[in-house]
């Protein structure tokens, strides 16, 4: 038997399990879920902005920047098809804000609300004569045997 394949073999096995371990952690399985996700989502938030935002903007506003250039030297600048990247790139962020993390942080401050009750009452006391715990509805020390005032 040849040891030296054997050892490469297990190395190898080694690191395969390894990274099996290190794909299959729910890390990174969660990360590769919010990426299918969000590209998933990319194309929705895109196409309500394009075909439905921007068209009523276009309506209220009137503007279209696409034609906008400049020419220096024989280069032309489209910076009206940047400016159109730039507002329509606000005008997402402006949608995902709106429709998506405001509720989000309406529904966190709703839970975080249910979560946090009033700290509650206490059940015990301290007796005056010798500092020792006792309940709070007792009339005598157990320890000192002093009779205490109904507080």
């Amino acid at each position: 038997m040849d040891y030296g394949v054997w050892i490469k073999y297990t190395a190898a096995m080694s690191v395969a399990k390894e990274f099996k371990d290190f794909v299959l952690r729910g890390n990174v399985v969660d990360l590769a879920v919010g990426v299918i996700i969000g590209t998933a989502f990319n194309g929705v938030v895109q196409s309500l902005v394009k075909d439905l935002i921007t068209p009523l903007i276009g309506i209220v506003g009137g503007f279209n920047f696409s034609g906008l250039s400049a020419t220096v030297n024989k280069s032309v600048f489209l910076f009206g098809t940047f400016l159109n990247t730039v507002v329509s790139f606000l005008i997402i962020a402006l949608v995902v804000f709106f429709l998506i993390v405001k509720p989000i942080n309406a529904l966190s401050a709703r839970a975080a609300a249910k979560k946090a009750s009033p700290p509650p009452e206490p059940s015990t006391k301290s007796c005056p004569y010798c500092i020792t715990d006792i309940a709070i509805t007792a009339t005598r020390c157990p320890n000192c045997t002093s009779v205490l005032s109904p507080s």
